[in-house]
């Protein structure tokens, strides 16, 4: 698979600078149903994508025509609602706000007249997708029976990048989303990516700082992408007509061969097969995450794997993450769990893991 420039705080730069969680009452999602249109009366409605357009269309002849509107078919897009926001008539509200962008800021009031030639509809997307990542973790738990994980204001900047880039930086605790082939803030899944980042800093702070420690902070952000997004489309009733395992298809489509994939948390790469390149050696870790989720299901899964991470250290192995995870799923569910989740990591050769 052809690779773009490698997405995410690079490990050696992170910080140690400290994340301040404050634990709130949940707030979960909306019902929804149909086409994607959120039962939230009273809110603002937002159009957006149903993840990604070659996600729910199964289409891999998608490409980006340069932000062309009929590069996208309308089916592509659904309608859904702008929860949490604040008073300000902004994108900006409990989990997330938009705090830069290129062009004129978004209205709220106006997010249904947007659609991919429009700067606007990143910011959008951006909101929505932070806010919806945010509420499956609070739907999980965290910040209620769990401590809250980046259970705050998350800053996003849209298109700030002078780049086909995105990154979270710890020094200012904001997500930057770039430009160029498909617009980054046009695939939830990416979005969902940054946003792992985020959560993992704001758990430990400066996260990431031994290559190990970077992979799994990259294999993380691929399967909360993955998970966030196959929640949403069973909450909306939204269509899936690609492999759930492929990260990013829509992003991806400006610089892989179809299948379009950035990467995919379903490999068969193991231990031994480290090449000391954060993205690529995610690969292990993401993929005993996808089997953890197959053998125990997404809810028990997720709840074990963002919980183990508050155990993580900054500069953490593959064998202590490993070892941290599995006593996690033995104090949360029991024998049965902590065997599923040993099971995952000795299928990819963790060292230690008995």
């Amino acid at each position: 698979m052809s690779r773009r420039t490698p997405r995410g705080l690079n490990a050696a730069a992170a910080a140690t600078a400290t994340a301040a969680l404050t634990l709130v009452a949940l707030t979960g999602p909306a019902s929804a149903s149909g086409s994607g249109s959120a039962s939230a009366a009273g809110l603002p409605q937002a159009r957006i994508f149903m993840v990604n357009p070659v996600q729910s269309s199964g289409d891999q002849t998608l490409a980006d025509a340069k932000d062309a509107a009929d590069a996208v078919p309308a089916s592509a897009y659904t309608t859904a609602a702008l929860r949490n926001l604040d008073a300000s008539g902004r994108l900006s509200g409990r989990w997330a706000y938009v705090r830069s962008d290129t062009g004129a800021s978004a209205k709220p009031a106006d997010a249904t007249a947007y659609n991919r030639t429009d700067d606007q509809f990143e910011q959008v997307m951006g909101y929505f997708w932070v806010n919806e990542a945010q509420e499956y973790l609070q739907g999980l738990g965290f910040g209620t029976e769990l401590p809250g994980a980046n259970d705050r204001v998350q800053p996003i900047r849209i298109n700030q990048w002078g780049a086909d880039n995105s990154f979270f930086s710890d020094k200012k605790a904001e997500i930057r989303f770039g430009k160029g082939g498909v617009d980054d803030a046009e695939d939830a899944e990416v979005i969902v990516h940054e946003y792992g980042h985020a959560v993992h800093n704001a758990q430990v702070p400066g996260f990431g700082t031994s290559p190990e420690a970077g992979a799994i902070g990259e294999a993380f952000g691929d399967y909360l992408a993955v998970e966030v997004g196959a929640h949403a489309a069973a909450a909306y009733g939204w269509p899936r007509r690609a492999d759930l395992a492929c990260v990013a298809d829509w992003d991806a489509s400006s610089y892989s061969d179809a299948p379009h994939c950035l990467r995919r948390i379903d490999g068969n790469k193991v231990y031994g097969e480290l090449e000391g390149e954060v993205h690529a050696d995610g690969e292990i870790w993401s993929r005993a995450l996808f089997d953890i989720r197959n053998a125990l299901g997404a809810r028990a899964a997720d709840r074990i794997i963002v919980n183990a991470q508050f155990g993580f250290a900054p500069d953490t192995s593959f064998k202590d993450a490993a070892l941290t995870t599995v006593s996690t799923a033995q104090r949360m569910y029991g024998a049965n769990a902590a065997d599923a989740v040993r099971a995952a990591f000795r299928a990819r050769q963790i060292p230690g893991v008995q």
